[in-house]
């Protein structure tokens, strides 16, 4: 039931998975490390301000920076000025992405006053957002939308096919309002419903958290791709699984001492990388992904005592010490390898991380 690719005109995303956009997780760090793991065909950016873009802020484009073996890579952009989201469209397709996508599904407050699902109260607005973008670039444009601002307006089919008239290519679709946030359970048969109603390519997202859940979405929604957000920051191996779990029917699941490489190869990235939010990151990721750890509440509690990126790092490569020769082997995510720094030039590199989409 797994589909093995499915296009965005001439651009093939192979295998039908993608990494959701999420502010303060999915930078090139991240993204990097789900690529290096596998099974992910489409990488996004955070959500990003058009505003920001425009105005070329250091703190908004440094979000944008991207390495090669990123490809295919999309930017997911915000905004409520269908002006200032074209320029900034422009200046994204300037960079190289692979295509442009319209953010209509973050509920944060400071996000809905100028855009994300609040768009979806205003559907002139949003149409003219669409036109202006449409005619600005000639990548590809997508769009990922909740199913509507709260249970009384219900407008993920209707935007689907406005969207899809004016020509967004694909639309990735979270079946929760945004008055919902991420509570209760996703309503897949709205996948299923925009499935029906629209010819362009419907990436299902929501409450995917093992790859027979993925399996599942595909089979009740016939939906052409899935899009994985909160699940892959716990468990980065999730695409990787869902590939083995199509092939096989079964899947590989990672070994605390797998668990350990991985933290430590992201760890260090962001210590060698220096970004400004470097400890704020260490910390957040050792929240979502230490569970499956032994003794991972120590761990957690070490790591957020830490006050700089390299305690951080001292205090992890410590808590393993005790472990070393069972833990030893390779790393999965490429360390040791010669890179550029993380983050690029400062002065080029995307948006003011606040909360996921």
């Amino acid at each position: 039931m797994f589909p093995a690719e499915y296009k965005i005109r001439d651009l093939t995303i192979r295998p039908a998975a993608v990494l959701a956009p999420m502010a303060g997780v999915t930078d090139t760090l991240f993204r990097r490390v789900i690529r290096g793991l596998g099974g992910c065909g489409l990488l996004m950016t955070e959500f990003t301000s058009s505003e920001g873009i425009t105005r070329s802020a250091a703190k908004t484009l440094r979000y944008l920076y991207f390495q090669e073996d990123e490809h295919p890579i999309t930017a997911q952009l915000f905004g409520a000025n269908p002006a200032v989201m074209a320029e900034a469209a422009r200046m994204v397709e300037d960079l190289g992405y692979d295509a442009v996508d319209i953010n209509l599904g973050c509920p944060a407050k400071k996000v809905v006053k100028c855009g994300g699902s609040g768009l979806l109260r205003d559907l002139p607005l949003l149409e003219q957002i669409f036109c202006a973008v449409r005619r600005a670039v000639k990548i590809p444009l997508t769009i990922k939308l909740r199913a509507g601002w709260d249970e009384k307006s219900i407008v993920a089919v209707e935007v689907a096919r406005l969207a899809e008239s004016i020509g967004v290519e694909a639309v990735a679709v979270h079946p929760r309002t945004r008055m919902q946030g991420y509570a209760g359970r996703a309503d897949w048969s709205i996948i299923a419903a925009v499935k029906q109603a629209v010819k362009i390519p419907v990436i299902g997202n929501g409450d995917i958290s093992r790859p027979e859940d993925a399996e599942r979405m595909f089979r009740e929604t016939c939906c052409d791709a899935v899009m994985i957000g909160r699940a892959a920051a716990s468990n980065p191996w999730i695409f990787l699984q869902m590939q083995e779990f199509a092939e096989t029917g079964r899947y590989t699941i990672p070994t605390e001492a797998d668990r350990f490489r991985l933290l430590i190869d992201y760890y260090r990235r962001i210590y060698a990388a220096n970004p400004p939010d470097g400890v704020g990151k260490m910390k957040q990721f050792a929240c979502w992904f230490t569970h499956s750890v032994g003794n991972g509440s120590e761990l957690r509690r070490i790591v957020h005592a830490a006050r700089t990126s390299g305690e951080i790092l001292s205090n992890v490569e410590s808590f393993f010490e005790g472990r070393a020769a069972a833990l030893a082997g390779p790393s999965p995510v490429g360390a040791g390898r010669s890179e550029d720094p993380a983050y690029g030039p400062r002065q080029r590199v995307g948006c003011e991380a606040t909360l996921g989409t």
